[in-house]
């Protein structure tokens, strides 16, 4: 077989078979060959395919240095397919983990290879199937060398922002792709979880129907909040079901499922010690609906009912839910943005912030207008502490509190759950709070456990002897 192709995938399901029909002369290559020639059948004239049975010839049919796309399962199918190709590999190539990869697994297998001179570059690739074939927003990790090979394919391939500038750039070394691509799925949990809150206040507390709420985030996508997620909600609740006439969200069971990026978010974050209050509660309210039992057995427990509002109210109302629904969206950012920072100093990465939000805004499923100005607050302070602390979010922020605030005494008047907007609000006035109850915390500590205590007045570690005289000593 004559050594032809610029690149190959292995893995072709709809993301790999999508990612692999991108304008290069592809090798393509699947466990089970059948696809591949299905792939070529169906798509062939669409590019320059190299159908392969084999390891040996997938390997043998690319150029060097070698560039291997795995699109396959995370975990363990992800280690199969390394241990199958990397023997047949030599120094300088490359193997390019675009799947939904743990960024852990991703630098133990970066550290792995890199020791047999195999370049690993674990992507993060976001724009589900349609994103993948007309162009993702592409996050890969790994060597500077690397991107130096493969950065010209992958910009050529992304989406492309408003501005043209490609949606990729190089995150980092070894598993940063990954940590921001998984980050990227929790704010994506959160981001969800605010507009079905902002649905359900429309629909309970407004009394809007679904059609009408649909023309509501119709409007809402021309300003501010315009964005993909938004933009598919009113597509989602225009839909009429064909076989029983009722709205399609009626007829879909209300429980939500999720792969595991979103858990991995909150769970990372916690190793981190960062609070990301906002992206747990989305990912707790999945995990919530998904307990039918639990739910049926207390839909009897006491507390209101919504009572919708008048027409003339309703519409007070529904401006009062945008500006909740905009002021918790920058919080679900923040934290977010937080993570990031706190993985790139954990692990030596020096992620620019400001490039990640500019390769958020096309392409990926969370992409928004206002990621341009993050980029621009990010450009102008690289050493910004907090999206809040960008004066323009800050004001932002305080123009819509009150109405923020409004919607929550509402949703908890008429017993409409709100975990992402209470989440996000708690998260506001515990930054802002001159003073937090974790001084008491600290004291509770210090009496059951004799773990120490900081003080307002002078340095060092100190602990009461609690019973006697309470003496004070010094740790």
């Amino acid at each position: 077989m004559s050594t032809t192709a610029q690149i190959g995938v292995t893995g072709l399901a709809v993301m790999g078979r999508n990612l692999a029909r991108n304008g290069y002369t592809v090798a393509v290559h699947n466990r089970t060959a059948s696809r591949t020639h299905a792939l070529v059948e169906e798509f062939g004239s669409e590019g320059e395919f190299v159908a392969t049975e084999t390891a040996k010839e997938f390997v043998a049919a690319l150029e060097r240095p070698r560039r291997l796309v795995i699109m396959v399962k995370a975990g363990d199918p992800t280690d199969a397919v390394i241990q199958e190709f990397a023997p047949l590999l030599e120094p300088g190539d490359m193997i390019i983990d675009g799947g939904n990869a743990h960024f852990a697994d991703t630098r133990r297998r970066e550290r792995e290879l890199r020791e047999q001179g195999i370049h690993f570059v674990g992507t993060g690739i976001s724009g589900g199937e349609e994103g993948a074939l007309n162009g993702p927003s592409i996050m890969p990790g790994g060597s500077k060398e690397s991107y130096e090979s493969l950065g010209p394919m992958l910009e050529k391939i992304s989406a492309k922002a408003a501005d043209g500038t490609p949606c990729v750039t190089h995150v980092g070394p070894d598993g940063a792709g990954h940590f921001v691509k998984m980050v990227h799925n929790g704010i994506e949990y959160a981001d969800m979880q605010l507009i079905g809150e902002a649905y359900q206040l429309l629909r309970d507390v407004a009394g809007y129907s679904p059609a009408q709420i649909a023309d509501i985030f119709r409007t809402w996508n021309t300003g501010r909040l315009d964005s993909y997620l938004i933009e598919i909600t009113a597509e989602v609740l225009s839909h009429v079901d064909g076989a029983t006439g009722k709205p399609f969200v009626d007829v879909v069971v209300d429980q939500a499922e999720q792969k595991g990026t979103g858990r991995w978010t909150v769970q990372i974050a916690l190793d981190l010690g960062v609070p990301v209050s906002g992206i747990a509660e989305a990912v707790f309210a999945r995990s919530l609906s998904g307990h039918a039992a639990l739910r049926d057995a207390s839909r009897g427990l006491a507390g209101p009912k919504a009572s919708p509002l008048g027409e003339a109210e309703a519409g007070a109302f529904a401006d009062r839910v945008e500006q909740a629904l905009y002021a918790s969206k920058i919080v679900s950012y923040t934290q977010g943005f937080h993570e990031i920072a706190a993985g790139s100093e954990e692990y030596g990465w020096d992620i620019d912030l400001g490039a990640v939000s500019a390769l958020w805004r096309g392409g990926c499923i969370i992409r928004a207008a206002f990621l341009d100005r993050i980029r621009a607050a990010y450009d102008a302070r690289p050493d910004l502490p907090s999206l809040l602390s960008d004066e323009t979010f800050a004001q932002e922020i305080a123009d819509a509190q009150d109405d923020w605030r409004e919607v929550l005494v509402a949703a908890t008047r008429q017993g409409v759950p709100t975990p992402g907007f209470a989440a996000a609000l708690a998260y506001y006035d515990a930054l802002r709070a001159e003073r937090l109850p974790a001084a008491l915390t600290q004291g509770q500590r210090d009496f059951f456990g004799a773990h120490t205590y900081r003080r307002t007045d002078r340095d060092g570690a100190f602990h009461t002897l609690w019973g006697g005289d309470r003496s004070e000593v010094t740790a």
